[in-house]
């Protein structure tokens, strides 16, 4: 009955208006208050929470996204890939899968990676004849691989939150983000062929080694910071430093086209971002604290291990909460919110809780994709001006995948868990 009306009182609170940092945050205070416990503990936890060495890559990584975002790398990678596959069947779906998977290697973000892909691909495949659909649907989903593919701020999130290491989470995206490149490109390739949509022409070989040779600075910007973090030569917070200080150094010198007005803007967006994360960091905190002390997430975990019978019916029940939570909030706050509720309940259940970071992370890309809250359905009808409706129709087959994806992680956790613990 208390997580019933907690719930209530949360929707209730989201439905009027009130922003979801301070909706989490004035129900903990709340809840801390009601339950005779010191108000206190809520600014201890704020404080304890944003003091912490590991969120200082939040504000690089976004830093380093948007600059990349404005200086023009997106449109160089397409180009690239375009002029590799653009001749295959469906080559320019899979071309500009391919470009959102290499995007979400240096970007770290969902809604830059459909932005930046989305901005150049949409005209291009519309013009050859891609049902508009189609292509609003895969990009909204390609975009998706911006919070899977390493880095990724949701998994800096959850692993800040269960204090699991970032590299193992970082490293465990890699081969389920390789799988959802694999299952887009095969639905991209059907379609076409299954549509009709004509190849691309093949690109002459100058063309191609042009093209790749203005895109590999951004692709050994990607390595250097995956590489780095897997051996070890640098921690999660320092790459993002030293992927933003070389994003800046790519753009601004090497391809010329960040121009100082573009990193004015970049240094806007990227704080706006980073205050609202971290204001609703601060108010799931006090909410996390809250149900915390009215010992909810231990009594959800034991009603959740005496009802579910199964390793198998419980992730089919972690899939139906957080589909239903997605609809009404977005990807970091379900993080946020849900983490502490379901990591008990999975370990519980014998879940390895990197490999239940990686399904979680998984469900929340679905979120981003599904009405009315997902946000890369509006960042696609925006760019394409276009309606939410016809976005979210075009990306229901790609939704279909995602959930194939976490079949396949749950048939073979290796998918996961190979790279950080066997590799």
């Amino acid at each position: 009955m208390t997580v019933a009306a907690i719930l209530a009182a949360l929707f209730a609170l989201l439905l009027i208006g009130v922003p979801v940092a301070f909706a989490l945050g004035l129900l903990g205070l709340g809840m801390l208050g009601l339950g005779g416990f010191s108000p206190l503990m809520a600014p201890q936890a704020v404080l304890s929470t944003l003091d912490g060495f590991i969120l200082l890559s939040v504000p690089l990584f976004l830093r380093m996204s948007n600059v990349l975002l404005r200086g023009g790398v997106g449109r160089d990678l397409f180009s690239a890939v375009q002029a590799w596959v653009g001749h295959w069947p469906g080559g320019l779906a899979v071309a500009t899968v391919i470009s959102c998977g290499l995007f979400a290697a240096i970007s770290g973000s969902s809604v830059a990676t459909a932005a930046t892909i989305g901005t150049v691909a949409i005209p291009e495949m519309v013009a050859r004849g891609y049902p508009r659909r189609f292509v609003y649907g895969l990009l909204a989903a390609g975009g998706t691989l911006g919070i899977l593919i390493p880095p990724s701020i949701p998994m800096i999130v959850y692993g800040f939150v269960t204090e699991e290491s970032v590299i193992a989470l970082f490293l465990a995206g890699i081969g389920p983000g390789i799988a959802l490149l694999v299952l887009f490109s095969g639905y991209a390739m059907v379609h076409s062929m299954l549509t009709g949509m004509g190849r691309s022409p093949r690109m002459p070989w100058p063309e191609r080694w042009r093209t790749t040779a203005r895109a590999l600075p951004s692709l050994a910007l990607a390595a250097l910071v995956v590489a780095g973090i897997y051996s070890g030569a640098f921690t999660p917070t320092e790459a993002a430093a030293i992927g933003f200080a070389a994003a800046v150094l790519i753009t601004a010198v090497v391809l010329r086209s960040l121009t100082w007005a573009g990193f004015r803007a970049a240094a806007m967006d990227s704080m706006a971002t980073t205050v609202a994360i971290l204001l609703i960091i601060a108010g799931a905190k006090v909410f996390g604290k809250a149900i915390t002390l009215y010992r909810i997430p231990q009594e959800l975990s034991a009603f959740i291990s005496d009802v579910v019978a199964t390793p198998a019916l419980f992730v089919l029940l972690v899939g139906a909460i957080l589909v239903v939570m997605g609809l009404v909030l977005e990807a970091l706050s379900m993080v946020l919110i849900m983490t502490p509720v379901l990591v008990p309940a999975a370990m519980a259940m014998g879940f390895d809780p990197i490999w239940f970071g990686v399904v979680m992370v998984i469900m929340v890309e679905a979120a981003l994709i599904t009405p009315p809250v997902g946000l890369n359905l509006y960042v696609i009808q925006s760019v394409a001006r276009s309606t939410l409706g016809d976005v979210a129709r075009g990306a229901l087959p790609f939704l279909l995948l995602m959930f194939l994806c976490v079949l396949l992680l749950y048939l073979f956790p290796d998918l996961a868990l190979y790279i950080p613990f066997k590799l």
